[in-house]
Order: structure tokens, then C-alpha cells, then sequence
């Protein structure tokens, strides 16, 4: 199990330093977003590949980052449901629900991905607008995308294995494991409660 663990910590590393380096690219879209709003406003000229990266870059941030937010317990989870359920409980579920559905759907989608990018690469297909992007590396997304979360399922499963057996920390239950939506009705609920306390 120390291996594994070593293993896990080394894919988290990996997946932290892309999933960071993409929250740039959030950046450069909206920096080139806007340049071509004002060159289109002020001089009259558009270019099909600049409005053509923007959606290249915006697939790069959700595809390339899917396994930060894994790492980062920011993907949808019934929270209501979960924070009632006991910690053991709440790493079963994700455990069946990498090992069921992440994992199968993760092959499935790098797979179909990598078709679909070779069959682009190989006939070196092109945007069919004037001045568009070829299209290959943004297909090239699909499979590197769905590579990367399913590492980051693997060092997911590990850590919950590693729980159930005792051999490592919850980390369902840390501060770095709320998502946002929980650590925001936290801090409404801690607010509320000081109001509350003020006025008597």
C-alpha cells in the first residue's frame, strides 16, 4: 500500500501542476476574446481563427483541468445527502462509482477520442470557415483529457482504499475536500449564527 500511496501522491502532483497551468488559459481566452471584440468594433476586421482558438482554449480548460477538479472535490455531489452519510460510507460510494462508472466511461471516451483524432490528423482536417484553425489538436483534447481524469481516478481509488483500510487520512472529510458550494453555506450558516447572537 506504501507504494500505491507514493503513486497517488506523485499523480496529484502532476495533476495539480496541469490543473494550475490551465486556470492561465482562462486568461488568454478572455484576453484574446476581447481583443477581437475591439478590433472587430474599431476597425471592421474579424478573423475566424482567433473567435475559432477561443473555444480551442475553453476546451482545453475544462477537459485538460477535469482531473484538478477531481483532485479538488469541486465536481457536482449532493451535498445535502453526503454530509448525513458516515465517512466510510461517503468512500464506498465513490469507490463504486469510480470503479463503475468513471473508469468504463473514461476508456470508453479516450478511445472514441483517439479515433476520432487520428481520422482528423490523417486527412488534415481543416475548419470549414474562411480563416478557421485545422482541426486535430483540439481533438487531440478528447483522449489527453479523459488519459488525465482517469489518472486521477486511479489515485482517487487509491486513497479511498487506503481509508477503508486504515492506512490513510479521509479525504472526503478535510477543508480542501468541501466544495464550494459547501464551504459557502458554511460560511452563511457561521454568519447567521453570529448575527443572531449579536442581537440578543
Amino acid at each position: 500500500m506504501t507504494f500505491l500511496l507514493s503513486l497517488s501522491r506523485l499523480i496529484d502532483k502532476i495533476t495539480t501542476g496541469i490543473g494550475k497551468s490551465t486556470m492561465w488559459l482562462i486568461l488568454a481566452t478572455t484576453l484574446i476574446s476581447a481583443g477581437n471584440a475591439l478590433v472587430r468594433k474599431i476597425f471592421n476586421i474579424g478573423s475566424n481563427g482567433l473567435l475559432e482558438i477561443q473555444w480551442y482554449l475553453f476546451a482545453a480548460v475544462f477537459l485538460l483541468g477535469a482531473g484538478y477538479g477531481f483532485l479538488r472535490n469541486s465536481h457536482v455531489r449532493i451535498d445535502f445527502i453526503a454530509t448525513k452519510l458516515s465517512a466510510h460510507t461517503r468512500n464506498w460510494i465513490d469507490i463504486v462509482g469510480i470503479v463503475l462508472v468513471l473508469v468504463p466511461f473514461c476508456s470508453i471516451s479516450i478511445n472514441l477520442g483517439w479515433s476520432f483524432f487520428l481520422q482528423a490528423y490523417q486527412s488534415g482536417e481543416m475548419s470549414q470557415n474562411a480563416g478557421g484553425l485545422i482541426r486535430w489538436p483540439v481533438y487531440l483534447l478528447i483522449p489527453t483529457g479523459f488519459a488525465m481524469l482517469l489518472m486521477q481516478s486511479m489515485s482517487e481509488l487509491i486513497k479511498r482504499v487506503a481509508f477503508l483500510r486504515g492506512v490513510g487520512p479521509d479525504v472526503l472529510s478535510g477543508e480542501d475536500a468541501k466544495s464550494d458550494d459547501q464551504k459557502n453555506a458554511e460560511a452563511l450558516e457561521a454568519q447567521l449564527a453570529k448575527e443572531l447572537a449579536g442581537a440578543k
